[in-house]
C-alpha cells in the first residue's frame, strides 16, 4: 500500500494507507535489536523480504522515499490534495487527485527532488478529491487484485506492487513480459476494473531464472 499525505495523521488514516505507526515499529525494532522490514507500510518476515525481487537494501531505501516524499508533498500542499505515493526500486507513482493543474506540476517537482528517485509517474487526476466511498471501493477491489495475483500458479504474486484508484489499476515490479501479460489479463477479467496501467520494469526469463530462482516445492522435490 503507497504512502498518502494523509497518513501522516494520526486522525485521518484511510484503510487503504499505511499507518505511521508501522515506521515506528521499524525505530524500535531497529533499537532493540531485531529488526523486520517495513515495506509499503506492512511489516513482513523474512521469507516474504528474500523472494521480493528488490535487494533487502532497495527495499528499505523505496519505503524512506514514501515517507519523505509524503512529509514533503504535506509540506508543500497541505491537505488540498489528495495524494498517494509508491515507491518501487527508485520510481515513484504519484496516483490520487489534485484540484489544478499547478499543483499536480507542483508535486511532481518536490516528489522528484527526494533523495534516490531515479523517475517520477504522475498519474495525479485534476479535478474533484475521491470521496471516502470510493476509496473504500478501491480497498476491496485491491484486495480481490491480490487474491487473484496470489491464486495463480503461473505468477509470483509478491513480483507486483498494486494500487488502485478510482477502479484504475497500477501495476509495478520487476517481471517477464509474460507475466506482465497474465497478470493483466487476470485484472481486466475481476469486476470494476476499468482499467489496468502497466508501470513494470521488464526482464527476460533468462534473467528472472539467474537472478530469482524459484525455490523448488515439497512436492517437485520428490
Amino acid at each position: 500500500m503507497p504512502w498518502t499525505l494523509n497518513s501522516l495523521d494520526w486522525n485521518d488514516m484511510p484503510m487503504n494507507r499505511p499507518a505511521l505507526g508501522a515506521a515506528l515499529l521499524l525505530s524500535l525494532s531497529l533499537l532493540s535489536g531485531c529488526a523486520p522490514l517495513v515495506v509499503g507500510g506492512a511489516v513482513v518476515g523474512s521469507a516474504l523480504v528474500a523472494t521480493d525481487r528488490r535487494t533487502a537494501g532497495t527495499q528499505l531505501e523505496d519505503q524512506g522515499i514514501e515517507v519523505k516524499a509524503a512529509a514533503r508533498l504535506r509540506e508543500a500542499l497541505g491537505d488540498r490534495v489528495n495524494i498517494n505515493v509508491q515507491a518501487y526500486n527508485r520510481v515513484v507513482l504519484l496516483s490520487g487527485e489534485t484540484r489544478n493543474e499547478a499543483d499536480k506540476a507542483e508535486a511532481e517537482r518536490v516528489v522528484a527532488q527526494v533523495e534516490n528517485v531515479s523517475r517520477v509517474h504522475n498519474e495525479l487526476q485534476v479535478g474533484f478529491l475521491s470521496s471516502l466511498t470510493s476509496r473504500a471501493n478501491d480497498v476491496v477491489l485491491a484486495g480481490k487484485i491480490k487474491a487473484t495475483l496470489i491464486d495463480s500458479r503461473a505468477l509470483q504474486s509478491n513480483a507486483f506492487t498494486v494500487v488502485v484508484e478510482r477502479g484504475e489499476v497500477y501495476l509495478m515490479g520487476r517481471v517477464t513480459e509474460r507475466e506482465a501479460h497474465v497478470a493483466s489479463e487476470l485484472i481486466r477479467g475481476i469486476p470494476k476494473v476499468t482499467k489496468v496501467v502497466r508501470l513494470m520494469e521488464l526482464i527476460s526469463e533468462e534473467e528472472l531464472a539467474r537472478r530469482h530462482p524459484r525455490t523448488p516445492t515439497a512436492e517437485q522435490s520428490r
